[in-house]
């Protein structure tokens, strides 16, 4: 791979600004910049039905990169609360913990609670680090799920799909969904219209973004021949604390922002992990995605906004 085209694509990719919009229109996603969530044209744009991604939260990490990440939680939480296109729901795509820590999650679920938002959970490698394997996560929000957490539901004609792939991670960090989960997979989506729009979530990316820094996952191939024949598909990730996007046939991949901390883009640095950035830039790194649902468009409009 050449290494200084694939840097500038990166750069190309970051530099859309603090809104990027997907919109779903017959099934083909098309990109366009907004300024921002609280832009009146983004009212304008959408049905009543959204929802909201937010991502790697890692509540309790207090270091240099960012001393305060419920600090920078809330603010994500309140400008989705506050924002032109009211989300109907959020979906928490993992690293809601640093540590997997009793009072990392209750702190997290008071923020959350206080901003009345109902949420979706996948759980992230840094929700499944306690001495039990994950037992605190699941306690909390593996009621109902399958396996290590996996589900399934239905809103607004939408089928949603919560996975987990940071259970029993491969080789440098790779990403795993395993068999029981891959099986489960291919029989939930066997009764489904191939008109029905699919949404899949999950922590790590389901496309392989940077393999020498675990950032994809080992058998997402499987799980993705599943989704062929549905004529929507949009897989929204997190871990990786950055906007990425690329689109296959009918499936668009999108992964978010953090409100925890920043990383460094693919190959910009000697290993992932948190970034430290210049004095009063960090909210420009961080943010929170919106998805929107327009009536009879089975396309999806996806809005990234920054914390700034």
């Amino acid at each position: 791979m050449d290494l200084e085209v694939s840097r500038r694509k990166v750069m190309e990719c970051m530099a859309w600004g603090p809104g990027v919009v997907w919109a779903l229109v017959a099934g083909i996603p098309t990109a366009f910049s907004m300024d921002a969530l609280g832009d009146d044209s983004a009212g304008a744009a959408v049905s009543s039905f959204s929802f909201a991604q937010i991502s790697d939260s890692h509540i309790g990490f207090d270091k240099a990169a960012n001393p305060d990440s419920s600090g920078t939680f809330r603010d994500g939480l309140a400008i989705l609360k506050n924002s032109v296109v009211k989300p109907s729901f959020l979906i928490h795509t993992g690293d809601i913990t640093h540590l997997s820590k009793a009072e990392q999650f209750d702190t997290a679920a008071q923020m959350v609670r206080e901003s009345g938002f109902e949420t979706h959970y996948v759980p992230g490698e840094h929700d499944m680090v306690d001495e039990d394997n994950g037992k605190l996560y699941m306690d909390r929000y593996g009621k109902g799920t399958k396996g290590a957490g996996w589900y399934s539901f239905n809103d607004h004609g939408v089928h949603f799909i919560g996975l987990v792939n940071v259970v029993d991670l491969k080789a440098g960090g790779m990403g795993n969904l395993g068999q029981a989960q891959l099986d489960w997979l291919k029989n939930d989506l066997s009764v489904l219209s191939a008109s029905t729009p699919i949404v899949v979530f999950a922590h790590i990316p389901l496309w392989t973004v940077y393999e020498q820094w675990g950032w994809g996952t080992q058998d997402s191939g499987e799980a993705l021949s599943y989704l062929k024949r549905f004529g929507s598909v949009t897989v929204l990730n997190g871990h990786i604390h950055q906007v990425f996007q690329k689109v296959e046939g009918n499936v668009s991949f999108h992964t978010a922002r953090a409100t925890g901390f920043a990383q460094p883009a693919p190959g910009t640095a000697p290993a992932p992990g948190p970034m430290v950035v210049p004095a009063g830039q960090l909210k420009n790194y961080l943010g929170v995605t919106t998805v929107s649902v327009t009536p009879n468009q089975p396309r999806l409009l996806i809005n990234d906004a920054t914390l700034a």
